[in-house]
């Protein structure tokens, strides 16, 4: 009997229960977890007292807790390729002593928190100028973790903002990068380029093109690049002045890095003080994480919640669904977070996984949604787990009867999803508008919402750099409890590999100077069409 088979028979026992039916006048309260100001409503699940009880004694059993302080503690948890994971040593206390083969790591961690807050003042004030006058835009280039966070949080935290603009470049797709920079002065615009080999190939790519693009204007376009990587030697080779190169360690995986010098552009846009805000919202969590009870540890029952339906009810994918336009960018990057973490087949140990891992992770800013994939949620075939974030009140205070209306359609939701509409109801509000017979049982057909459909809800007062550190330390401890209790290295991704030493084999082909020998029957006519 694999340690799944008590969860499966539970879910057996209960896959038809309506939720509705699990509510008294305590199941609300019971069913959620607070953090620091932050709710986690769990309770229109179909996860009772019974179930939740087999899920901690999954994940004591899984030895969470163990991992955690491993983690914590600075082990090599990251096996395969034999690291710490580290990134909450990026967001630690001045106190804090977290050690790495004997050797604290946080002087380190100090050192260069500094002077990225050192250089952000200087870009903010003048003080750091391009060739033509103080610094009026930041561009941001990378890809992946190199991006997707900084992006994300820049966006999430626009109402904060008092420094130059910041624009990000990701895809090696030429339009990104043009029409990113176009627009823009060369010379008073900032390139960070941000990758820790200095090779990524998208990356470099792109920085070439806006060292071109700058040369244009400017006498010296090194002279307004920085970069964050611990390639030295090319950093320096591509002309970038020590001073503007910010490192960190290997301990720190590319999608857990904006904490520290990946998050330099979020840093110059909204100023090094916020940004301690949003190191102490993400400290905050981990603070919670480590102490708190597994029943009403937040991390652990986001993740537990995530298990039971992936793992034991059989729902392969999960949408996140923020009512905050401002958090437009967290669904993309969650998939990163929980795609390339738990999107694994086999164990640590090498053996196949006993169950399915992660899920497919998508999603929308609301009411955006509404009027487009809620269909298939509300009345489609297959159950999606929904998770809805929401704040008290938003930063724009003349239009707070905007807000209310936001916040009312996203509870609204969750509890559509919960009820759904029955046969009979959908009968009589077709009786009322006049149908007899056929008609009105084929109209009325049409509008059932099956309804028992799970959703959770993450509240919040207001979106401000401290909360969204709460909110993305949280997920990053979900994927770690899912990956430890799933037995898989979560801070790998060897599956990003295999595609990019094709490409790479591929590029002189579609130039013409190698030929298709080897290439399957499709890639070599894909070749031979675009190529022509």
């Amino acid at each position: 009997m694999t340690k799944w088979a008590p969860l499966q028979a539970k879910y057996a026992a209960v896959a038809d229960r309506p939720i509705l039916d699990l509510f008294d006048a305590t199941r609300a309260a019971d069913f959620s977890v607070r953090a620091d100001g932050m709710l986690f409503d769990y309770s229109k699940t179909n996860i009772d007292t019974e179930t939740r009880a087999a899920l901690i004694a999954l994940t004591e059993g899984s030895g969470v807790a163990e991992k955690r302080t491993a983690m914590f503690a600075g082990e090599k948890i990251n096996l395969t390729e034999g690291r710490a994971v580290l990134h909450v040593a990026l967001r630690a206390g001045d106190d804090a002593v977290i050690k790495v083969d004997g050797r604290d790591v946080m002087p380190d961690v100090r050192r260069i928190r500094a002077a990225c807050a050192a250089f952000a003042r200087d870009v903010r004030s003048g003080a750091y100028a391009g060739q033509g006058g103080p610094i009026t835009d930041v561009v941001n280039i990378g890809i992946g973790g190199s991006d997707l966070g900084p992006a994300m949080a820049t966006l999430a935290l626009a109402p904060f903002h008092d420094g130059p603009r910041c624009h990000f470049v990701s895809n090696v797709d030429g339009a990104h990068i043009h029409d990113t920079l176009r627009g823009l002065d060369p010379a008073t615009t900032l390139v960070i380029v941000a990758s820790k080999t200095f090779t990524t190939i998208e990356t470099m790519t792109n920085a070439d093109t806006a060292k071109r693009w700058m040369a244009q204007k400017v006498a010296n376009p090194a002279a307004q690049f920085a970069a964050v990587s611990t390639a030295g030697d090319k950093t320096a080779a591509y002309g970038i002045d020590p001073a503007r190169v910010f490192g960190f360690e290997d301990w720190v995986g590319g999608r857990y890095s904006m904490w520290g010098p990946i998050g330099l552009a979020l840093m110059i846009a909204i100023g090094p003080e916020a940004f301690d805000q949003f190191l102490a919202g993400g400290r905050a969590m981990d603070d919670h994480f480590l102490t708190a009870p597994f029943s009403q540890n937040m991390p652990v029952m986001l993740a537990l919640t995530g298990i039971w339906h992936n793992q034991l009810c059989g729902h392969t994918t999960r949408a996140v669904l923020p009512y905050d336009q401002r958090l437009s960018r967290l669904p993309a990057y969650l998939q990163q977070l929980e795609m390339e973490s738990n999107g694994k087949r086999v164990a640590i140990d090498g053996s196949d996984l006993e169950t399915h891992s992660g899920p497919v992770v998508w999603g929308e800013p609301g009411t955006n949604g509404q009027h487009a994939f809620y269909q298939l949620i509300h009345q489609g075939t297959r159950t999606v787990p929904c998770e809805f974030l929401v704040a008290r009140r938003g930063h724009e205070p003349d239009l707070a009867h905007q807000h209310l209306l936001l916040v009312s359609n996203c509870l609204a939701q969750a509890e559509a999803l919960l009820r759904g509409r029955s046969l009979d109801e959908a009968r009589a509000i077709m009786a009322k508008k006049g149908l007899t017979g056929a008609e009105l049982e084929k109209q009325a057909r049409h509008r059932v919402f099956p309804g028992n459909r799970p959703s959770t809800v993450l509240a919040y007062d207001q979106l401000t750099p401290f909360v969204l550190g709460q909110i993305i330390a949280l997920y990053e401890h979900r994927v770690f409890v899912e990956g430890v209790i799933l037995g898989l290295n979560s801070f790998d991704q060897w599956g990003v590999e295999l595609g990019k030493e094709l490409a790479l084999a591929l590029q002189p082909v579609l130039e013409g100077t190698a030929d298709t020998d080897g290439k399957d029957g499709s890639t070599a006519a894909l070749v031979n069409f675009l190529r022509a």
